[in-house]
């Protein structure tokens, strides 16, 4: 189907629409001056027109220096940053994704923990990063993931009061299943909040992410940190917003700051209508042969 065919797109049924909101900032080793940062965005007139605003991952920390990660990590019952945040949902009566912090496992594991926080300040569900970055790109990957964090287990759909939505984080963009799998529990709109770095980011961050859209029929928010952090690896920053028919709709460039857009929930069963692939999808198995002679 062409660029052109966009008028296959037709009304089907009629759905809510959501205002939604993503944070791009370059966060930092102080976490109360990084949620300082985030009092002040929540100031501007983007974010207080939203329903739901989205943060970046490592939101409240990035630090080079592994042993201070870890003990900075807390559960999340005593997280500084995190209770300050829920505050700000409360105060704000909105609902914020928090796109990943540095916390503790009730094992006492260090993880990278996305939650969402209802407009009652209170934690409605979190997710652990499933896919570690341990890919050495270009020497800016010094220290893997998987030495610090422990790996997630469990994928997550979450139901707002608008729309059900999946989460993921950063690497996990590079996984197509774990997508699938979301959309197949029901998922409409996709989180993928990251820290991506600058090198992989002008090779991959735009095309993956309209890829996740599009074969998923789904909407896709992805808040990014932008700049050079103290930790000395940029960042891509080009926080984007993307339609379920791939496009583009907003995109922050490479500085701080918010971007925002109205999202036509609509426009979700429109887009799977024109291109049914979730239901054209078929089980198949593979095989091996090796080549014969004729």
């Amino acid at each position: 189907m062409s660029g052109n065919d966009d008028s296959r797109l037709a009304a089907v049924g009629a759905r809510e629409e959501l205002e939604c909101a993503c944070i791009q900032m370059t966060s930092g080793p102080e976490a109360d001056r990084n949620l300082a940062q985030i009092r002040d965005w929540f100031r501007s007139p983007a974010i207080q027109s939203a329903d739901l605003v989205a943060l970046p991952e490592a939101v409240d920390l990035l630090d080079a220096d592994a042993d201070r990660v870890r003990a900075y990590a807390r559960p999340l019952a005593e997280h500084r940053f995190l209770l300050g945040i829920r505050e700000l949902a409360r105060e704000s009566r909105k609902w914020v994704l928090v796109g990943s912090v540095t916390a503790r496992s009730l094992q006492g594991a260090v993880v990278n923990r996305c939650v969402v926080v209802g407009p009652d300040g209170e934690l409605v569900t979190t997710y652990d990063k499933i896919h570690l970055f341990d890919a050495p790109v270009s020497g800016d990957n010094e220290v893997p993931e998987s030495a610090l964090y422990g790996r997630g287990h469990v994928a997550q759909v979450v139901a707002l009061p608008w729309v059900r939505l999946g989460l993921s984080i950063c690497y996990d963009l590079r996984f197509p299943l774990l997508y699938r799998s979301l959309v197949r529990h029901g998922a409409e709109l996709l989180s993928v909040p990251s820290a991506f770095l600058k090198t992989t980011g002008e090779a991959h961050w735009h095309t993956l992410l309209r890829a996740r859209a599009i074969e998923s029929g789904c909407f896709v928010i992805a808040p990014n940190q932008c700049g050079t952090p103290e930790d000395g690896i940029p960042r891509y920053g080009h926080s984007l917003i993307v339609d379920p028919w791939g496009r583009v709709i907003a995109d922050a460039g490479q500085s701080s700051g918010v971007i925002s857009a109205r999202l036509d929930l609509n426009l979700i069963d429109r887009c799977r209508e024109a291109l049914p692939c979730l239901e054209h999808e078929r089980s198949f198995v593979t095989e091996i042969r090796a080549a014969e002679l004729i």
